[in-house]
């Protein structure tokens, strides 16, 4: 900045509305022949300032008086008072990106913004998707579609009047939300995504912000969602929500009552005899949890990987002595002699139960999901990839193409430290430990 300052006035002036110059290369547009720029940032990333870069940037030429690529332009806010506050008048929005010059005339009357080379942009509101029935446009800003209240109509409006020109186009900058509008416009190939979180804008945004909102919302889903700029749904049905996760959710390094007895759960990976590196094939559940003195049950890591029997063996084993474990319990009905073999082959003491599945997946889940819904579980921090695994469990099996390996690692692990919520006898917890030392497996049938 010092030698900003050195720079002749009208020098500086130029650079202070050289976009490229203070733009972070993911604000820029991108290459190639896109119809729609969705940008999916989480509050303070910059999408504001991004938007309304792009509007001169495509609206101005060279000199105030001389044209650019487009002259008829859409700006549709959440609603009305957002268009004034946030796309016209905000402290990111067209009217300050703009040098004085080239800065357009608005009309707020009219809800019109008018440039010197007779460009015009005209205010909509998604509140009202019938402001858009009619006019004609070839480029527009949508801003905050997740939070239309009429998004698809409002967009479905949009679109059929974005057909002037040979080139329309459009930016669509919002904190996602998981409707179907923004799942459509995702999928669509003329689509070019931009992703980013709140802190990549950091050096902009108030050091004591970003300490208290991490503080406060890193990893829970309305973090995840408003920091992270992550599209979180949750399925109907589905055997937990990340309402229901992030309500019993303990800050990591927080002071836990003393455990009781703590499990590590292991669900080991099919092999595939097609696959020549193990690391590209399915994961290896392996989840640690706790049963507090205070009764309560803890999810205090995932350690779950993808690596072959040996390589899973030893992250299950460090696991184990990270968290002074009491047992492995690691379910045996993909090569039961295999995965006991493993374990074995790296500590030949190690406390092991292997457990066969009788009953299904969900079957087995259902009881922890109610220990769940019971408020009898802490996460202990964020375990994204295991928690994106257990909100799409449902009664009908797991949702989409993912897989349940880490949720089958929770559930081993919990069945083991609750054994009252399934109905089979249990051993007492030293005669199974000493089973499992003395007799070399302990075989449990029936979960």
């Amino acid at each position: 900045m010092k030698e900003i300052a050195k720079l002749a006035p009208d020098v500086r002036e130029q650079l202070l509305y050289h976009w490229p110059f203070w733009a972070r290369p993911e604000q820029l547009p991108p290459a190639g022949a896109w119809a729609t720029w969705l940008v999916l940032a989480g509050r303070g990333w910059g999408k504001t300032r991004t938007a309304a870069e792009w509007v001169r940037s495509v609206v101005c030429g060279d000199t105030p008086l001389q044209g650019g690529k487009y002259g008829r332009l859409a700006l549709i806010g959440e609603t009305a008072a957002d268009c004034r506050d946030v796309i016209v008048e905000g402290e990111s929005g067209v009217l300050n990106v703009h040098p004085k010059a080239f800065r357009p005339a608005y009309e707020p009357s009219k809800r019109r913004l008018t440039w010197p080379n007779g460009a015009v942009a005209t205010l909509y509101s998604g509140e009202d998707p019938d402001q858009l029935r009619g006019p004609q446009h070839d480029a527009a800003w949508a801003d905050e579609l997740a939070k239309w209240r009429y998004a698809d109509q409002a967009w479905d409006m949009l679109q059929f009047g974005l057909r002037l020109g040979d080139d329309p186009r459009q930016i669509v900058t919002t904190t996602p939300r998981p409707i179907e509008i923004i799942k459509q416009l995702m999928a669509d190939p003329s689509t070019v995504t931009t992703r980013g979180v709140t802190t990549e804008n950091r050096f902009n945004l108030s050091e004591k912000f970003i300490k208290r909102i991490t503080a406060r919302y890193e990893g829970t889903r309305l973090g995840r969602q408003e920091l992270s700029g992550e599209i979180l749904d949750d399925v109907p049905g589905a055997l937990w929500t990340r309402r229901g996760l992030d309500d019993c959710r303990i800050a990591a390094g927080a002071k836990l009552p003393d455990m009781a007895r703590v499990i590590i759960g292991v669900d080991p990976a099919t092999a595939d005899p097609n696959r020549a590196f193990p690391e590209e094939g399915a994961e290896t559940g392996i989840i640690g949890a706790g049963l507090g003195i205070d009764g309560r049950g803890y999810t205090l890591g995932d350690y779950s990987c993808r690596l072959g029997p040996m390589g899973w063996a030893r992250r299950a084993i460090s696991a184990f002595d990270l968290l002074q474990a009491d047992v492995v319990v690691a379910e045996a009905n993909q090569g039961g002699a295999m995965v006991e073999a493993v374990l074995r082959a790296e500590r030949p003491l190690l406390p092991v139960i292997l457990v066969h599945a009788s009953r299904g997946k969900v079957t087995r889940a259902e009881p922890i999901a109610a220990l769940y819904e019971q408020g009898r579980v802490s996460h202990v921090g964020t375990f994204a990839a295991l928690e994106d695994q257990m909100v799409l469990f449902t009664p009908a099996g797991i949702e989409g193409d993912t897989t349940a390996d880490r949720v089958d690692a929770l559930v081993w692990a919990y069945t083991e430290l609750f054994p009252s919520i399934i109905n089979r006898p249990r051993a007492d917890d030293e005669e199974r430990r000493r089973a499992s030392q003395v007799h070399g497996r302990s075989s449990i049938t029936g979960y």
